[in-house]
């Protein structure tokens, strides 16, 4: 559905706007026509004690009908809860933009891989739900050790565990205990709203998936749109992780190095997905592996945004952040995303992270940081920390490491990148102190 045209400036609101990224909205081609208002703020949505879904649901959506003037555009780049509410909150106003139910198929984790088992089973590894508040939870799995236990809602592989044994097994479930209501309980708000199968209904926000391991390969990422019914494909990133066997990832590359060919048969993949959910007229990402020896693809998850880690490495490399493709298809149009007209040849976001708990004792200043993308062509440095800070107590780590910061680098080529990393590693003043015991346990 196309949105008339009006005079004077487009409004568009973005839920969970920030000051980073608003600056590259500003960037995009035509921005000098679009009015950006913020529908709350990145640190009411992400940073207090809980979601605030009803909030969301109740005050952003009176914002938005009390409005003086036409609301053109409701956007979001931000995962949970912002990807997840878009749906309620265009509704109303007949904006573009997925069904609520069609965006619950990829983002509830075990709705997604019963959705995606209908159409390409031989990508989709063996599952199985998972109470975790049940008298024996580990009688109800399926699957033979080792597996991956997760929430079926969560960001950032959050209380997302590799499950070796029965042990690692238990403290995982103690884990997801104490923090899986974070998540589940404002989740559970939204497929209230939802039209869901009786057999979906008895797995809410407070249950986890357990999937089987995929044997050592390469992740990639699919960023692409549904339009009209029509799905299309606009780039692919890989990401890599730590060491031969890590799960922390350690950085994402633009663009993919994997054989044309393989692309190719994720794309098909990813288009059968998307049209079995019925997933339109909005921006996703899609995450696979690539299992080199047997030449077999898994189909890992899907995010129904655009990846703001991203962002940078497509302005890069195509000489556009790719919000320009939420952008347009928030207003109603055909995406018009540029390629390989970027400065640089490739680009990474790397993610420097520790392993062990401690607290920060020096973070870098600004004056240093701008000195380092001064001197260091194609660099962009975001530190994650703040002195006196207990990397413990950091919200939303994944299970097995800290990301204290992150640096986006563009270069002609993947040595030079590396390069160019090393020499921002040099000069970044992070300096930590031990402390004798983690805040909270971690299962391991």
């Amino acid at each position: 559905m196309a949105v008339a045209e009006s005079a004077g400036p487009r409004n568009i609101f973005v839920v969970g706007l920030d000051d980073f990224h608003l600056a590259q909205l500003r960037q995009l081609p035509g921005a000098a026509q679009y009015a950006f208002h913020p529908l709350f703020t990145r640190e009411a949505l992400k940073c207090g004690d809980r979601f605030p879904v009803p909030e969301l649901l109740e005050e952003g959506s009176r914002c938005l009908r009390e409005f003086a003037g036409r609301v053109d555009a409701v956007v979001g780049y931000w995962d949970f809860p912002v990807s997840t509410v878009l749906p309620l909150l265009r509704r109303p106003l007949d904006l573009p933009g997925p069904s609520l139910e069609a965006v619950l198929k990829c983002e509830h984790k075990y709705w997604s891989r019963v959705e995606q088992s209908r159409v390409v089973p031989a990508h989709v590894p063996q599952f199985c739900a998972v109470d975790p508040f049940a008298a024996n939870p580990l009688e109800t799995v399926t699957l033979a050790f080792p597996f991956w236990l997760k929430p079926v809602r969560s960001v950032l592989s959050y209380l997302g565990f590799l499950i070796e044994n029965a042990d690692a097994f238990d403290k995982a479930i103690a884990a997801t205990r104490a923090g899986i209501r974070r998540f589940g309980d404002p989740f559970n708000r939204v497929l209230a709203l939802a039209e869901v199968p009786q057999e979906i209904a008895s797995v809410d926000g407070n249950h986890c998936i357990a999937e089987s391991l995929i044997s050592a390969g390469r992740q990639c990422t699919l960023e692409g749109y549904a339009c009209r019914g029509e799905v299309r494909i606009y780039g692919a990133v890989d990401s890599l992780r730590e060491g031969s066997a890590g799960s922390s990832f350690s950085r994402y590359e633009y663009p993919s190095t994997l054989p044309a060919s393989v692309q190719h048969r994720m794309a098909e993949i990813a288009a059968r997905v998307i049209r079995q959910v019925g997933y339109d007229d909005a921006p996703f990402n899609i995450e696979f592996f690539w299992e080199e020896d047997g030449d077999r693809i898994w189909l890992l998850e899907i995010n129904c945004r655009i990846s703001k880690s991203h962002a940078p490495l497509f302005q890069m490399v195509d000489g556009c952040y790719h919000h320009q493709v939420m952008i347009d298809l928030a207003l109603g149009r055909q995406p018009a995303m540029p390629h390989r007209e970027g400065r640089f040849g490739c680009a990474a976001k790397f993610m420097l992270r520790r392993h062990e708990d401690a607290r920060v004792v020096r973070v870098p200043t600004d004056e240093e940081i701008a000195a380092i993308e001064a001197d260091i062509p194609g660099v962009v440095i975001q530190v994650e920390i703040s002195e006196g800070t207990r990397l413990s107590q950091l919200r939303y780590q994944d299970s097995y490491s800290y990301e204290v910061a992150v640096v986006f680098v563009g270069a002609a080529d993947h040595a030079e990148l590396e390069d160019r990393y090393q020499q921002v590693l040099a000069r970044l003043p992070l300096e930590f102190a031990a402390v004798e015991a983690p805040a909270y346990g971690r299962p391991t």
